[in-house]
């Protein structure tokens, strides 16, 4: 029997219950009920088969952090739709945002002080991190410009790339530099989001953000060319031991564990 992974349930009904409040207290429309509900069914869904694939049961200390923050970025999500179908009220889409965006800071140091640190963990925040993103993109581009949406976007079209060149999927070292650019796309998107700035002064933030956040992009893509033969080959090696891993005793042992 499946073991029962009661951290995507929670994070359901989590959801659930911010969209509710958040719906008596300012409303979402069914545009934003529509969005929230899809968030939050899609991301359970996606969560249950990554905790299955990393043979986790249970949540660390830290996974419990970054929830909450996907809840908050559901109830984004929520009123950017509703935004879509009439005036949304921004006060309450700026402040859930930053909220958000301040707990990136905590689940970090909370993983790190109780040791829970993992890659799934890793995963989890950066995936949490990239749909807001998303999100605030499409919030910011109709009054700023559809070349926004390429803030959002470049993190998926990264991944959709992988599929098709494989030496993107090489292995990157840690950057510090990577957390300031992504931090200064939270920062300048909910700015916008604000609407304090002059609308050129905004539209040159956005810009920069843009920029930096292709210049990112651009010195990882050319790291992973230039040891892109490493990499194909560990792909390779990998595929050809696939078939007697599978067939190793215990193998199956093992996956019938993690079902």
């Amino acid at each position: 029997m499946p073991p029962v992974r009661p951290g995507p349930v929670i994070g359901l009904l989590l959801q659930f219950a911010m969209l509710a409040l958040l719906s008596a207290a300012v409303g979402l429309g069914r545009a934003g009920w529509a969005a929230g509900a899809a968030y939050a069914l899609g991301s359970g869904v996606l969560l249950t088969r990554a905790m299955h694939t990393a043979g986790l049961v249970a949540f660390g200390p830290a996974d419990l952090v970054t929830q909450t923050r996907a809840a908050l970025v559901g109830c984004v999500t929520a009123l950017t739709a509703a935004s879509f179908a009439g005036d949304a009220p921004v006060p309450a889409l700026v402040g859930i945002t930053v909220v958000a965006l301040v707990l990136d800071a905590v689940d970090g140091k909370v993983a790190r002080r109780t040791a829970t640190a993992s890659a799934f963990g890793a995963r989890f925040d950066m995936e949490v991190d990239a749909f807001l993103i998303l999100v605030l993109s499409c919030y910011v581009a109709p009054s700023a410009g559809l070349w926004v949406l390429a803030i959002g976007a470049m993190r998926y079209v990264y991944v959709v790339a992988t599929w098709v060149l494989p030496w993107l999927r090489g292995q990157l070292f840690p950057r510090y530099w990577r957390k300031v650019v992504a931090a200064i796309q939270g920062i300048v998107l909910v700015t916008a989001a604000a609407d304090v700035l002059p609308r050129p002064v905004a539209v040159v933030a956005l810009a920069g953000a843009l920029a930096l956040l292709t210049e990112s992009f651009g010195r990882d893509v050319v790291f992973l060319w230039r040891h892109r033969a490493a990499t194909i080959g560990a792909i390779r090696r990998a595929a050809a031991q696939a078939p007697a891993m599978a067939g190793a005793p215990g193998a199956g042992g093992v996956r019938g564990e993690r079902a």
